[in-house]
């Protein structure tokens, strides 16, 4: 849906390189582009010696409307890395116009009765009008030819759209005489859709979970952790049974028994620790935990398995007030994830008169500017900025049939119309507490907050001033609105969790975290690039090792000692780095580690504490 690749949020400055210190050494890089937030996710062969990369769309990734082989929005490329000091590319998969992979790639062998080779697993996301969904499979045992053996397959559930839903990530895994995928679908974002891929060429949908009403409780809405929505899964096979890891958000981490595929059973879930147990041992600070659980995989000896919270948001707790006119009093609100945070502000405060700017996607009604709304710009005090409300969405507004749209996207708009900042309003018709408003998109430092429904109406006057809402909903594009006031505090950015992999009474222990030093230091909260951890790789055979694309953090690698995760090495360029992906294989004994830089393609390292 979004038509730039900035989804993971903007990178403004970078941290002081290292180089490559403790047990880890850069042995090359291969450098496929020169345009940032080009690189996406990295996956490499069973045999380690081919590399996929996801290219995710240049920023006209919407148009110009060619597409093909010859000038392709997106895809992925191949790269030979067979001579691990010197790596080249040699091809490139196209996606389909408007089209374009991301998160979670994979190479996995298929060895069923119907198929027998290698098979890349990538996603589909649109980025303009064009764009198609689903998953695509190719047969890449030769990877200098892939074949097709399906496209665009998934759930049809919005089939008015033309295509099958968006989807983020996917993760294939074959039994023996059948092989399943699961996927990650933007649309219906609670859906586990879990696909037959005995014959890649004819998947077949067998089954569609939503794991909070399969099995309620799992999310923790006494903390305010109540944003469901599944993002990220493997398949493992562990003492004889297949099971199904999955990154749940605010839901954290769950696992479930997919040996029949058709019918799972839960295993466990996580709970997030209450207060924030990094931030408390970073900081000292006492906050509630902020969820977004992200990504997991499990230890070589399926002991432990270690999650990434990925929080683009280091200020949180936001104080919102409505501080003119009838309503005049304070409303749940949180960052919007991406965003920049109040405190860029010269005075650390946002506040001022709001103007109602509708939806604000790129093919909605066009976002009045502040010099049009007659006395606007002469009403604001000083220290005061011009302020936008946009609402999330749209969907289901008969009013506004165009597609949703990423914040940022709606940012960038506002930005373009000459506003200071934005205030997201929850969904139509959503009952989140705290709000959400999405996450993601961002290309411009524009402040923005989420705040609900509620306040959304009472900002502006219009009643019903409680749910339910019905459409039409609020005040006409360009209304001026009540004055509001906010205010935000430091809480990190987004870090990592070492889990025992053993249920008691369903629920699997958290026994450690880890961050980076400088995510938990208020003065790397802006300007230094992303902070958050991304993605993690488990060693395939050392049980203590893994790793970590940490973006603008660069390259660690962990190791768990007793019951706590150590930091024993890493990479960081003298230039700054954003790695996305990461990858770890063992060939010819020793231990190699990829990863997809966004700003410039794949490095390769060697753990040398290994082997």
């Amino acid at each position: 849906m979004s038509s730039h690749p900035g989804q993971h949020g903007p990178t403004e400055g970078h941290l002081t390189g290292t180089g490559a210190f403790g047990t880890i050494d850069l042995l090359s890089v291969e450098r496929l582009t020169t345009a940032p937030e080009l690189v996406a996710d990295v996956a490499v062969s069973p045999d380690g010696q081919w590399a996929y990369l996801a290219n995710w769309g240049e920023p006209d990734c919407a148009g110009p409307e060619v597409g093909g082989q010859t000038s392709p929005d997106a895809g992925a490329w191949v790269v030979d890395i067979r001579d691990l000091e010197d790596p080249k590319k040699v091809g490139f998969i196209p996606s389909s116009q408007d089209t374009r992979p991301g998160e979670g790639m994979q190479v996995v062998t298929i060895t069923t009765p119907k198929f027998s080779g290698e098979v890349l697993v990538m996603n589909n996301e649109q980025c303009g009008k064009n764009g198609r969904g689903g998953i695509s499979l190719y047969d890449v045992t030769n990877p200098r030819k892939p074949v097709k053996l399906s496209e665009h397959f998934g759930d049809r559930a919005n089939i008015s759209r033309g295509d099958a839903n968006d989807i983020h990530s996917a993760f294939a895994w074959d039994t023996g005489a059948k092989a399943y995928a699961v996927m990650v679908d933007n649309f219906e974002t609670a859906d586990v859709d879990i696909l037959d891929i005995t014959n890649p060429k004819r998947p077949r949908l067998v089954r569609e979970l939503d794991l909070d009403t399969m099995f309620p409780g799992i999310t923790q809405v006494q903390l305010g952790l109540v944003q469901i929505n599944l993002h990220d899964v493997v398949v493992k096979r562990i003492d004889g049974r297949w099971v199904m890891l999955l990154s749940y958000w605010d839901g954290g981490y769950v696992q479930l028994d997919v040996t029949d595929p058709v019918n799972p059973t839960l295993v466990g879930d996580t709970d997030f620790t209450n207060p924030d147990p990094e931030l408390l041992e970073s900081t000292g600070v006492a906050l509630p935990p902020e969820g977004n659980g992200h990504q997991a995989e499990f230890t070589a000896n399926n002991q432990y398995f270690i999650g990434t919270d990925e929080d683009f948001a280091p200020y949180g707790a936001t104080s919102f007030r409505i501080s003119s006119g009838a309503f005049a009093g304070g409303y749940p609100s949180v960052p919007v994830p991406g965003s920049a945070p109040i405190v860029v502000l010269p005075d650390e405060r946002l506040n001022g008169p709001v103007v109602y700017g509708g939806y604000g996607c790129p093919d909605s009604s066009p976002i009045p500017s502040p010099s049009s709304i007659p006395g606007y710009e002469a009403s604001l005090a000083a220290g005061e900025e011009s302020i936008v409300v946009l609402q999330r969405g749209p969907t289901g507004d008969p009013s506004a049939p165009e597609a949703a749209c990423f914040p940022g996207e709606k940012a960038h708009e506002a930005v373009q119309a000459g506003w200071d900042a934005v205030v997201f309003v929850q969904r139509h018709g959503g009952t989140e507490n705290p709000p959400f408003c999405g996450s993601g998109a961002f290309v411009d430092v524009v402040v923005g907050v989420c705040t609900n429904h509620e306040a959304y109406h009472k900002m502006f006057n219009t009643g019903p001033f409680s749910p339910p809402w019905t459409y039409p909903d609020g005040p006409a594009i360009g209304t001026v609105g009540e004055r509001i006031d906010a205010t935000a505090a430091f809480d990190g950015w987004g870090y990592v969790h070492l889990f025992s992999n053993t249920a008691t009474n369903g629920k699997f222990a958290e026994l450690d975290t880890y961050a980076i030093d400088e995510a938990h230091e208020e003065a790397y909260a802006t300007g230094y690039g992303d902070l958050t951890v991304h993605e993690v790789a488990t060693h395939p055979d050392d049980p203590a090792r893994s790793y970590l694309s940490y973006y603008a953090g660069g390259l660690r690698a962990l190791e768990i000692q007793g019951t706590e995760l150590v930091e024993v090495g890493g990479y960081l360029d003298e230039s700054g780095n954003n790695f996305w992906g990461v990858e770890v294989f063992v060939r010819d004994g020793r231990t190699i580690i990829l990863g997809s830089d966004r700003d410039s393609g794949l490095w390769i390292f060697e753990d040398t504490g290994q082997g």
